[in-house]
């Protein structure tokens, strides 16, 4: 670099999210807790105005900076468009649970905040030691998240769980951090790509090393065999917690799992190809068979979390911008499934006290049929059923593996996806034709009613009309990749 000082132009959502994230740490130190509801308006301000700064790039140039580790592209532009949505959408939905639970303190704007700057710097990583910022900026904040509710023995086991198992996954993924440096001398991802070449020159330490990395990038998806700590902290942090990191953090981390298999290792292809496989048939199986013993609701949404990255690691293992296209249509499908699933549950409140088991849906057609079918809508769109939005997902991805040559994947993940459609079925079957369980509470927040209204809307049929721009968009970001 030559002290030549970096561009900041690239990285100005980044600055945005940090300098916002200051000065909201000092409004709440100033204002108490009394400044909560403000504080979350401020958070989702700055949220916004990041985004807003991301469209001065709407053409989707390659752009580095600070010394080539920083990168923006359509790629980058697409997936932090995602993230910031869905940090966005989990303010909206939590100050009425915070509030009902006590909770509600000025540290949890400024921690979303914080994490979404973490995921951001990990979708435009371009270097090895970026990418390690950005991911531990995301999981100390997601550590302290989890475990909010201290007065909540399983809202501190659930904190407790995800750091010592995320520490885990970051030794991994340092090791093979180290190993992948030890053995190419660099840790820039184009350099990498330029330097190792595939066939029998591969250093054995150099693949070793990448195993490693995804294998800590694994933990950060919740992908098998990586996905023990998911259904204990689900089930144990905060419920709008919990919907925050089955959203944006699961959007970022499988940016990153592109930004590292496609940036730093293309002419190994053929060696990660294998392990994207592997993992991707754990995943959809363990997802769909073990859900099916499942009866809290959140439990459930975690299994289905992790049946759902299987999913979408079938457009990654295609080893195809065509895969990837159809990866980035799936998460967007996903994002919007998942957050109105999410919100719902946040409705499943009897006399001022959450529920969460499944049975308590029982009869829900009778006193709310609009809550209903707006659920039936979530469940039958995570199932895959035709016309809905979830369906369309699956269909890209399954066709990006058979247009790779991965017919028996493709198989696999159809059959799984018949596995699963039982548990999201049984939810329906419960509300609609079991005798009905005491009505929940009618008062709901504004907030978590536009929510499920919307992300019920886009998952209808309507995204029928929808699925074609986004599939433009989607091939937009996906061009800035290169295999």
């Amino acid at each position: 670099m030559s002290g030549e000082i970096p561009s900041l132009i690239p990285a100005m959502a980044e600055i945005v999210l940090g300098l916002g994230a200051m000065a909201l740490l000092m409004f709440g130190v100033f204002k108490g807790q009394d400044g909560f509801k403000q504080a979350v308006q401020i958070a989702i301000a700055i949220l916004v105005v990041a985004g807003v700064v991301l469209f001065t790039h709407v053409g989707g140039e390659r752009a580095v900076t600070f010394g080539g580790m920083f990168i923006t592209d359509s790629f980058a532009i697409f997936t932090k468009l995602l993230v910031l949505i869905g940090s966005i959408v989990a303010l909206l939905l939590a100050p009425a649970y915070l509030h009902l639970h006590k909770l509600a303190k000025f540290e949890f704007p400024v921690l979303v905040v914080l994490a979404t700057l973490g995921m951001l710097i990990m979708i435009s990583a371009n270097n090895l030691m970026t990418l390690y910022v950005g991911l531990e900026l995301q999981s100390l904040s997601l550590y302290v998240l989890a475990a909010l509710n201290r007065d909540r023995g399983r809202s501190t086991e659930a904190g407790l769980k995800y750091f010592v198992l995320g520490a885990l996954s970051s030794g991994m993924l340092l090791y093979g951090v180290s190993l992948v440096y030890g053995f190419s001398g660099s840790i820039d991802f184009d350099v990498l790509a330029q330097t190792i070449e595939s066939g029998a020159d591969i250093n054995m330490g150099v693949l070793v090393g990448m195993v490693f990395i995804i294998s800590g990038l694994c933990f950060k998806v919740s992908a098998v065999p990586f996905h023990m700590w998911t259904p204990d902290v689900y089930e144990g942090a905060p419920t709008p917690v919990t919907a925050f990191f089955a959203s944006a953090p699961k959007v970022a981390a499988l940016a990153l799992f592109i930004r590292v298999v496609v940036g730093a290792f293309p002419q190994l292809v053929n060696e990660w190809q294998q392990v994207i496989v592997f993992v991707s048939i754990a995943s959809m199986l363990i997802g769909a068979f073990v859900a099916l013993a499942q009866t809290n609701i959140k439990r459930l949404m975690a299994y289905s979390s992790i049946g759902h990255i299987g999913f979408a690691l079938v457009g990654l293992a295609a080893g195809s911008v065509g895969g990837i296209e159809a990866l980035l249509v799936y998460i967007t499908i996903y994002l919007t499934m998942t957050l109105g699933a999410f919100a719902a549950i946040l409705s499943m409140k009897r006399e001022g006290v959450m529920v969460e088991d499944i049975n308590d849906l029982a009869g829900l057609s009778v006193h709310n049929l609009p809550m209903a079918i707006a659920i039936a809508i979530f469940m039958f769109s995570l199932a895959g059923i035709p016309l809905l939005a979830g369906f369309f997902g699956k269909w890209f991805i399954f066709k990006a593996a058979i247009d790779a040559g991965l017919v028996p994947l493709a198989v696999i993940g159809v059959l799984a996806s018949v596995v699963g459609a039982f548990y999201y079925i049984r939810v329906i079957k419960i509300m609609f034709f079991d005798d009905p369980a005491p009505a929940f509470d009618n008062a709901q927040s504004r907030s978590i009613s536009m929510v499920i209204g919307i992300s019920a809307v886009l998952n209808s049929p309507v995204s029928f009309i929808l699925i074609s721009p986004l599939t433009v968009a989607a091939a937009w970001g996906a061009s800035a990749l290169i295999f």
